[in-house]
């Protein structure tokens, strides 16, 4: 059986040759934290929960200490680039495109054939595992296609890991300290608030709180899935669900994209915000927020108008 733990090893062995390249070049800082990470990726679930914090701690002090540095690998130069682009054209995004495919239509035919009686894929993790056989293809098919180096894919993916910086382990950050405050019991102080000052019976009131709170919490904490724990402990389950018999489906993907809204307009959400103005060289820091104001707010408002009449007025 394909586990979720395949996709770990998948992962860390990227983190582990951008550790080896890095140490090649002798950026030490570069070298130690893309294996710390690796190593986090290969041994995490075997590691106990003291040895894992460790692992955090130590990731931490190299990025807040300065340690990393942008590599700057052999490339193609911008003439090359424009000369591949104009050849090629859109057929370039033929590989990106591979991942998404793979993973919906690999899906819905595990899912729907009798291929679901093979065991083949650990239960509800398919459409990630799939997803990770998608980017294995793309780059199969890339590798055949262009005939780069055979170290152009590790070496770009450095340089462009190498520009995002710690940024690019973020999410994953904040979506552990959502579990945190979920468990420290945040989601009930805040849902003990809201739901005295909520009038009793008001479920559309409800549904506008929750996914405020959703936008308000990603907004804080930069990540929708760190600010999710929370706010279904505070008033997605004990209120929507248990109390007004709403549909848990539609309350929880939905409101995970009212999360989503609050991404666009937060610098909090660095690798989303912050790192596209760093690599696009834009003097003002906030200027992709500003761009995304336009379309968070009405998709919020939709957000709200979708988890009402989906998760109230459909199923009930």
């Amino acid at each position: 059986m394909i586990t979720y733990e395949w996709l770990y090893w998948l992962a860390g062995a990227f983190f582990a040759a951008w550790s080896l390249l890095s140490l090649r070049d002798r950026r030490f800082g570069n070298a130690a934290f893309w294996g710390l990470l690796a190593a986090s990726f290969f041994l995490g679930s075997h590691l106990s929960d003291l040895a894992n914090g460790g692992l955090v701690l130590a990731l931490v002090a190299i990025a807040g200490t300065g340690r990393l540095t942008r590599s700057e690998p052999a490339t193609t130069g911008l003439e090359e680039r424009r000369a591949f682009a104009q050849t090629l054209g859109n057929r370039l995004f033929v590989p990106a495109l591979i991942v998404p495919v793979t993973a919906v239509a690999g899906t819905l035919l595990y899912n729907y054939t009798p291929l679901s009686e093979t065991g083949l894929f650990e239960p509800r993790r398919e459409t990630l595992i799939l997803f990770g056989v998608g980017v294995v293809a793309a780059l199969i098919a890339a590798m055949l296609w262009l005939r780069p180096p055979a170290l152009a894919p590790v070496e770009e993916g450095r340089r462009l890991i190498d520009s995002i910086g710690w940024a690019a382990i973020l999410p994953q950050m904040l979506a552990a300290l959502g579990a945190v405050f979920a468990l420290a019991g945040v989601g009930e102080i805040i849902g003990g608030a809201a739901g005295s000052a909520i009038p009793e019976g008001s479920v559309f009131l409800t549904v506008v709180v929750f996914a405020l709170g959703m936008a308000l919490f990603t907004m804080i904490m930069g990540n929708a899935f760190a600010a999710f724990p929370v706010m279904a402990a505070a008033i997605g389950i004990p209120l929507l669900v248990e109390t007004y018999g709403g549909e848990p489906a539609v309350i929880g993907a939905v409101g995970m994209l009212a999360g989503f809204c609050g991404t666009l307009l937060t610098p909090m959400a660095a690798n989303f915000n912050i790192v596209p103005a760093a690599l696009l060289e834009l003097k003002d820091q906030n200027a992709v927020i500003r761009q995304q104001v336009g379309t968070a707010i009405p998709l919020w408002v939709c957000n709200v108008v979708i988890i009402y009449v989906g998760a109230f007025l459909l199923w009930n």
